[in-house]
């Protein structure tokens, strides 16, 4: 679902491009080319931000871009040329005509990351480190997990720790709750003029 286009405190125009967006952009570009990003929102009527225009013009409006559903060929190529180069998404865009950079990195990371994986795994290509690197992860996400069921919430939030503390011939049972972090003074056989202080209890 597309954002709906809002403006923002700087007023620039956030969001979802309009159609009269998109000519006025395109008719001003076609002109006079695009020699400063981030002065050319000024100059071509619009309200947005020199990086807006720039991400719409080379992904969207440029002449020559390819939009839409990649091939098999164009699949079998992104993955060949991402064994080969990485993450360098640039390099890989300048090998498939009419794609941009961006495009090659959503469809890769939504469509064909899961399948090389899987892939890797089933021809036995996958690297020691790849392998070791995978397990620690499932362990961290297994003890991380453990750990939250081994806790019981309500004998958590109950703990108490009672001490008794003797002074003369008084008694009290200190008791401090993990709760709602208070101390609570419970006294047996106590004189109602006895006071913590004069006990030397230290709270």
């Amino acid at each position: 679902m597309v954002k709906a286009a809002y403006v923002d405190k700087d007023g620039l125009k956030k969001g979802a491009w309009s159609e009269e967006e998109d000519n006025k952009l395109r008719s001003y570009i076609v002109r006079y080319g695009h020699w400063n990003w981030r002065l050319l929102p000024k100059f071509a009527g619009l309200q947005r931000c020199g990086k807006s225009c720039r991400l719409r013009w080379m992904n969207y409006l440029k002449p020559g871009v390819k939009r839409g559903e990649f091939d098999q060929e164009e699949r079998d190529l992104i993955a060949k040329l991402h064994r080969e180069l990485g993450n360098k998404w640039s390099g890989i865009a300048a090998k498939l005509p009419g794609r941009t950079d961006n495009d090659v990195k959503n469809y890769w990371m939504t469509h064909l990351q899961k399948r090389e994986k899987s892939n890797k795994y089933a021809t036995g290509d996958i690297s020691e480190e790849e392998k070791s690197s995978n397990n620690r992860r499932k362990n961290e996400k297994s003890s991380a997990r453990s750990e939250l069921t081994s806790v019981d919430p309500k004998s958590s939030s109950r703990k108490s720790e009672k001490s008794k503390v003797s002074k003369s011939d008084e008694m009290f049972i200190l008791e401090s709750s993990n709760s709602n972090s208070s101390v609570v003074l419970n006294a047996f056989k106590w004189d109602l003029n006895l006071s913590v202080e004069q006990n030397g209890l230290e709270i």
